[in-house]
């Protein structure tokens, strides 16, 4: 009988810990990394041997923004990320998570704000869910087939709405009372005993619930006064865990109320992350402001980390249906009508185009997306002479307001005119020194969401090929070590989550990549089916260059190839307790 389960061969050694790398050769058995060698270890030793020469092999790569929640329920295998490196998910971000709140409910807060259809995933919650509790949520996922291993917040959203109901939740008149406080103090208490990692809250306005109850109101989370935030997170504080927020974009200044909390003054530090650093083309003054918060907060001896894109931020969309449009009156008013007919009547109103054409001018305002049509291309059109051409040049073709082109395209093709644009970090070595910061965490990809719009499940690799770039180019922003690091030893020892390293006695989650492969276009989108939803999504496809994946010992991508045996039996991923 064979001494090891799989031996990996000559394989450059990244062990997470941003350690000098070797070659080496790695024996697995019942799931851990059992011996981490030079010296050679006879093939018949292993019942599988994996020749790595020439590729590095690193720990499995932590993606600790996902939102993963109602995909998980039914595609356990989250073949998505694992294909490119992913063993470990984090789910329950930006105050959603489904696990205390009712089905519908659950579905509401949920499917407008990530843009996953609702008739998809309010079925699937009405099927699936069973439970109530952090606790009984836990128990749920021992029954899946997990692909990557998972690890959860809960959703401030989630909470409210489960102890409040989503109408009293989003009702700006309405405050918690004493018992509906200790009951949602109760619910994170017990979340925190199970092992979530914290809490997340969301202030952004412009995200909305879905379904016909609370039809375009905030997300639960918003309707919150800081003071039950703060409430909530004494409890996160005791159990030292993470609070994950989002700052209200349109009041830059109210990230000081999460700086006050990560440094807790006379109390112990508040471990927070907050969505997200980035280099706006519409605002790039706040990324200097984000940086200047970031500094003081860790130097007053806060534990405070910005999550940061390590690539540039493109959003493709379907006509005007883009989350973006939220931030601003005339968009909010468009996208609050679902009935086509009614949306278009609005859309040729006189008035409400003098609204958006104002709206579309202001450039001092805060503002997510550059209100610049000329920077976004069309893609998709049934009139085919617009493809590859951007708005701008269309309108002054035909001599008109560029808003105006844009909303008659929209009246007149709705959904059919797809089109894109890049809203941030776009700028190569603005986003070498953002990434290079100590105190960034290197993550957002939100996988899972947004399925029409954007698709950054290859993060990691982004990141890996920005810096071997750099290294070739003879100013290395940091060492591939480091890369590594930041990517998976860093994330977990930061979130407190027992991964992301592959010394002997570790879990054996690992990837093996051939750096040759990361010489592609890794920001192309390609279309693939949605596994188990009836659905087509953005995603990404990368030949040549992750090789294997292991997650728990088991061999999850073989060649290229992901297993059939991945999401359809256990074995592979289980939920990851905070330590």
């Amino acid at each position: 009988m064979a001494q090891y389960d799989v031996l990996i061969e000559s394989g450059r050694y990244f062990d997470g810990t941003g350690a000098p790398s070797s070659i080496v050769n790695i024996a697995i058995k019942d799931g851990r990394i059992a011996r981490v060698t030079a010296d050679t270890i006879d093939h018949s030793q292993a019942e599988e041997v994996i020749d790595a020469r020439e590729q590095w092999v690193t720990p499995g790569f932590l993606d600790t923004h996902t939102h993963y929640d109602a995909e998980l329920l039914v595609s356990p295998s989250l073949s998505e990320s694992v294909r490119h490196g992913v063993t470990t998910v984090l789910v329950g971000s930006c105050s959603l998570s489904m696990v205390c709140s009712e089905a519908e409910d659950a579905s509401d807060i949920f499917t407008r704000v990530e843009t996953v259809p609702r008739d998809k995933v309010l079925p699937i919650l009405r099927e699936k869910k069973t439970w109530h509790s952090p606790r009984e949520w836990i128990e749920h996922l021992a029954t899946l087939p997990l692909g990557p291993n998972v690890i959860s917040l809960l959703g401030h959203s989630d909470l409210r709405a489960s102890v409040m109901g989503l109408s009293r939740a989003t009702d700006r008149l309405v405050r918690p009372s004493e018992a509906e406080m200790q009951a949602m103090e109760a619910q994170l208490s017990e979340a925190l005993q199970c092992g979530f990692l914290g809490l997340s809250t969301m202030c952004l306005k412009w995200d909305k619930v879905d379904g016909e109850r609370a039809w375009s109101r905030s997300l639960p989370s918003t309707y919150a006064r800081w003071r039950e935030v703060s409430r909530l997170n004494k409890l996160v504080r005791r159990y030292n865990r993470v609070h994950q927020g989002a700052p209200d974009a349109a009041r830059p200044l109210q990230i000081t109320q999460y700086m006050r909390e990560c440094i807790g003054w006379l109390r112990r530090p508040l471990k927070t992350t907050l969505i997200s650093q980035m280099d706006l083309k519409g605002s790039a003054y706040l990324n200097l402001l984000t940086k200047l918060t970031s500094r003081v907060t860790n130097a007053l001896r806060g534990s405070f980390r910005w999550q940061v894109l390590p690539t540039p931020f493109t959003v493709y969309a379907d006509g005007i249906d883009v989350v973006f449009f939220e931030e601003f009156g005339a968009g909010e008013m468009a996208l609050d009508l679902k009935d086509a007919v009614e949306r278009n009547k609005l859309l040729q109103d006189e008035q409400y185009r003098r609204d958006f054409r104002r709206f579309y001018g202001e450039k001092l305002s805060p503002r997510v997306w550059q209100r610049d049509f000329g920077d976004a291309q069309i893609i998709g059109c049934p009139d085919e002479s617009l493809v590859g051409r951007n708005f701008a040049e269309v309108a002054a073709e035909r001599r008109i307001h560029v808003v105006d082109l844009f909303l008659d395209l929209v009246v007149e093709y709705g959904t059919r005119l797809r089109w894109y644009t890049t809203v941030a970090n776009h700028r190569k070595q603005v986003l070498r020194k953002m990434v290079r910061d100590r105190h960034a965490l290197i993550t957002f990809s939100d996988a899972g969401a947004h399925i029409r719009n954007m698709a950054f499940y290859n993060l990691p690799l982004r990141l890996l090929k920005m810096v071997k770039e750099s290294i070739d180019e003879g100013n290395p922003i940091m060492s591939i070590e480091q890369a590594v690091w930041r990517l998976t030893g860093d994330q977990a020892d930061w979130f407190g989550v027992d991964a992301g390293k592959i010394r002997e006695g570790d879990r054996a989650d690992l990837v093996v990549i051939d750096p040759d492969g990361l010489d592609q276009d890794l920001e192309r989108v390609h279309w693939a089916e949605m596994e188990n939803f009836g659905l087509e999504r953005l995603v990404n496809r990368n030949p040549g260059a992750v090789r294997h994946v292991l997650i728990n010992g088991r061999v999850a991508v073989r060649d290229e190839e992901l297993q059939p045996e991945l999401g359809t039996e256990p074995g592979f991923g289980s939920f990851l307790p905070a330590r």
